[in-house]
């Protein structure tokens, strides 16, 4: 017992400096029936610093929630609503808090039973540890009571501890991928995430689900939620690598792959301020189309339709899968900047990036490298001039005002101009 108190000490201190962490444990020392839980003991453990904060209570999440939401100043008249939000979800006696600092989840102890394979579990009033005994992996069934005379102790199932020092993966039962089949998409973010290797039960289990076709009673609204969050992991690379070698993808759709050496080379070309999730989204979507000659486009619309993915990020996605390959041949013949800008200037970065990447795949050396340049250095020449300059000017107003403003800036990229605006003035003044 003193080595779990220490270990809970541990997890204490660490949550100390978290945003909201001070927050939480003033209010949860004033009851006994607070737990921190999953992820956030399991990475504080390890000493990673946790995305979120997971916190069980006895009862009343949502009383719970809103108690802390006015400790953190939220809704007590010191922040506005934009500076948080606490959404609750009765059926399942949740809440959550979002603030620009943090998020915080918040449920009340709970026991979970499946009706079937990939319902939705019925929930239930339940004690610590059932609520343990609940979660996917034994790694994320760890507890720290954070208020009352047990403060700072530890709870975990049997396994936890041992498991987490072997960074090793197990699931809980052995029906675990089949009553909720969206464990194994989690199976892989965590292996990529944390480092780790399934345990090898758990590795039988999940070769067994797939074969069953496990995937297939769930949702694709579910998949598609797992699906975003994998790509939005801190490598969501290797995050679909983990789920193309466990046959995750296929399982999914016959046709999806993920090309994980493709995808490498075209996030290396890929500005930090552009999306990578869109990028690999698109990677993905580019397997579907390249799998199938009738409707290619219209398969993948099925697809991320079914996933429920918005239609902003669908219509990127694909808009990104079918350019890139048509964006090669311009980037390899591109001599100047201009025609550079030309070939690529109203594809996505995301598709100049994949081109450049399939070019590079192709062995088109040129097209690689001119779209990197693209993407780094040219995209942003802009001029200082723009069409209300050239109005003043004398020029009528339409489509001659950008034909103007296009030649002046091609010759801005190909080094013609010297001089700023005046330069750039009378370039666009000159006879088309």
């Amino acid at each position: 017992m003193h080595e779990l108190r220490q270990q809970g000490e541990t997890v204490l201190e660490g949550l100390r400096e978290l945003p909201g962490g001070p927050q939480l444990l003033e209010l949860a020392g004033r009851r006994g029936d607070v737990e921190l839980v999953g992820g956030v003991a399991r990475d504080l453990l390890l000493g990673y610093a946790p995305r979120e904060l997971d916190v069980v209570v006895g009862a009343d999440a949502p009383s719970f929630a809103q108690e802390l939401a006015v400790c953190l100043g939220i809704f007590s008249g010191e922040h506005d609503a934009a500076n948080g939000s606490l959404a609750i979800h009765e059926r399942f006696g949740t809440a959550l808090l979002r603030w620009p600092q943090g998020r915080i989840d918040i449920a009340s102890r709970r026991t979970e039973s499946y009706p079937e394979p990939g319902a939705l579990p019925e929930v239930r009033s339940g004690s610590v540890e059932q609520d343990l005994q609940r979660r996917d992996f034994t790694v994320n069934a760890i507890a720290v009571l954070l208020g009352g005379a047990r403060r700072g102790e530890l709870l975990a199932v049997p396994h936890a501890l041992e498991d987490l020092a072997a960074a090793r993966l197990r699931v809980l039962h052995d029906r675990s991928f089949l009553d909720d089949p969206t464990r194994l998409l989690r199976l892989a973010r965590y292996l990529a995430r944390l480092g780790f290797e399934p345990e090898e039960h758990t590795a039988e289990l999940a070769t067994e689900a797939l074969a069953a076709g496990a995937l297939a009673t769930v949702s694709g609204a579910r998949i598609g939620s797992e699906l975003r969050l994998a790509l939005g992991e801190p490598d969501p690379a290797a995050a679909l690598a983990i789920m193309g070698e466990l046959g995750i993808l296929s399982a999914i759709d016959p046709l999806l792959r993920f090309p994980a050496a493709l995808a490498r080379r075209a996030l290396a070309l890929l500005p930090r301020d552009e999306s990578a999730g869109l990028l690999l989204l698109g990677t993905l979507v580019l397997s579907v189309i390249a799998g199938t000659n009738e409707d290619p486009q219209g398969a993948a619309y099925d697809l991320l339709d079914d996933m429920e993915f918005t239609a902003a990020e669908r219509d990127r996605a694909i808009r990104t899968a079918t350019a890139a390959p048509l964006l090669i041949a311009g980037l390899q013949s591109a001599r100047t900047p201009s025609q550079l800008r030309s070939a690529v200037h109203v594809a996505t970065p995301e598709a100049v990036a994949l081109a450049g990447a399939l070019a590079e795949e192709e062995g088109h050396a040129d097209a690689a490298v001119n779209a990197g340049r693209w993407l780094s250095e040219l995209r942003h020449v802009q001029l200082q001039i723009n069409g209300d300059d050239l109005l003043a000017a004398g020029i009528p107003a339409g489509p001659e005002i950008g034909q103007r403003l296009d030649l002046a800036l091609d010759r801005k990229l190909d080094g013609e101009l010297i001089g700023g605006r005046e330069a750039e003035l009378s370039a666009a003044m000159e006879v088309p």
